[in-house]
């Protein structure tokens, strides 16, 4: 099984797969993006650290998305971190590494502010940009497309500014 993660498989017939996947998830569940269920991990990380109270006084959360461990977009989440750790470690891919310096410490930790206030504005996710919204032909695949790739292009480039001065 270790030799299926060594070999790279051919980026077309990996597309046309996940196309048809796609198609199939969408007919079951329709749309799905994984930050509603990165979103909700956090209002229940919050609703534990704080109270439920306490965040009931916040909009977003008694509002617009209440946390309930029940929400099945956790599970997709979390089945995709696990997937992605198991396929690392099986084509014996999986190194951690943790920053050196403070300042990468800084730079990675904006960056995801950064990422997360962009997906909150976009009510969209990398991950269901790519695969559901650009074949889709939408408009704003596009977009968000072009503001990822232009994000980061910036970021790399400031990154690289920083590491090298």
């Amino acid at each position: 099984m270790s030799e299926f993660f060594k070999k790279t498989l051919d980026p077309v017939i990996a597309l046309a797969a996940i196309a048809v996947l796609d198609i199939f998830l969408f007919l079951l569940v329709g749309a799905w993006t994984v930050g509603g269920g990165e979103t909700m991990m956090t209002g229940l990380a919050a609703q534990f650290l704080m109270g439920e109270e306490a965040l009931e006084r916040i909009p977003f959360w008694s509002l617009v998305f209440k946390p309930d461990a029940g929400y099945w977009k956790i599970y997709i989440s979390l089945g995709m971190l696990f997937g992605a750790i198991v396929g690392a470690v099986a084509s014996k891919e999986f190194y951690l590494r943790l920053p050196k310096r403070l300042s990468e410490w800084v730079l990675i930790t904006v960056g995801g502010l950064l990422m997360g206030v962009g997906i909150r504005l976009a009510f969209v996710c990398n991950v269901s940009t790519f695969f559901g919204l650009t074949p889709e032909m939408n408009l704003g695949g596009y977009l968000s497309i072009s503001g990822i790739i232009a994000g980061a292009w910036v970021g790399s480039m400031i990154y690289k500014k920083i590491l090298e001065g």
